[in-house]
């Protein structure tokens, strides 16, 4: 067999297993998709991939109408999670990633073997600890309880630090120093725009799992009204085995739950390329 047979064989297995791969991916989303245009005995009946029997003006205005349009709640709740606990955990890992490849100090790589130790313990542990602590501070089923705890991101401060060496040289820093700017304008001024890339890479990732966490709510919140999309959802779920009536509102939810991802990764899609290919042709 020549090697231009060979290597045509080679980009069609290739090629066969990437089509394969997203047809897998995109395949719950085409459902999410049909099955949202479904009422109640459509989605009973399984024929939920047709748009036979359109319906999804009316499971919107049933979503947005029922329990006083707690589901528009639901979805602010999110946004203030995951939008706001995002962007302040990205600063501060961003700061923590930048002095531990910027600054000498004692005990630096010990310190940073304990965030890299923080990196390895599932967020399910800490749950309990954590709802303790917040019991003894008084702030459990309010926002703070959900807030505080994800401003605190490990693998953001690993990540952080990767980019700082990648994108950041040191020559830039020391004329900004010689020029008489502070440390802290020196960050600011001269470090944050540089490191740019690094803190969307990890807004995106923090902001994906702050959106999708569900563990940490179910712990702290008892309030309905505190409640982000991912444990709204799972309680109308939970009810939806008593009352099919549900069915269409926990599937045109998950639907409209999904915009927000999908509007992050493709509007700073291309500072997430550049980050993820930091310090790799350093």
């Amino acid at each position: 067999m020549s090697s231009s047979s060979t290597r045509w064989m080679s980009k069609t297995a290739v090629n066969g297993t990437l089509v394969l791969a997203v047809l897998y991916m995109l395949f719950p989303l085409v459902w999410l998709v049909t099955a949202a245009t479904k009422d109640t005995g459509g989605l009973l009946a399984g024929d939920a991939f047709s748009f036979e029997g359109f319906n999804l003006g009316e499971n919107l205005a049933d979503l947005a109408s029922y329990g006083d349009g707690v589901y528009l709640r639901w979805y602010l709740n999110s946004l203030l999670y995951a939008g706001g606990g995002a962007v302040v955990s990205s600063l501060i890992s961003v700061a923590a990633g930048y002095a531990f490849d910027k600054y000498d100090f004692r005990g630096k790589e010990k310190l940073f073997g304990v965030v890299l130790l923080g990196v390895l313990v599932p967020s399910t542990a800490l749950a309990l600890p954590m709802y303790l602590l917040a019991s003894e501070m008084g702030v459990v089923n309010t926002y703070w309880a959900v807030l505080v705890p994800v401003l605190v991101h490990p693998f953001g401060v690993y990540l952080s630090r990767v980019f700082s060496s990648g994108y950041i040289p040191n020559e830039a820093l020391e004329a900004a120093r010689i020029d008489g700017a502070g440390e802290l304008r020196t960050f600011w001024s001269i470090g944050m725009p540089m490191i740019m890339p690094g803190f969307v890479t990890v807004f995106l990732f923090q902001f994906t799992a702050i959106w999708n966490n569900f563990f940490l709510p179910l712990v702290m919140l008892s309030d309905q009204k505190l409640f982000p999309l991912s444990l709204g959802l799972y309680a109308w779920n939970s009810n939806s085995h008593a009352e099919p009536g549900f069915y269409p509102l926990v599937v045109t939810g998950s639907l409209l739950a999904v915009i927000p991802l999908i509007v992050a990764f493709v509007s700073l899609q291309r500072h997430w390329k550049a980050g993820l290919t930091a310090g790799s042709v350093k």
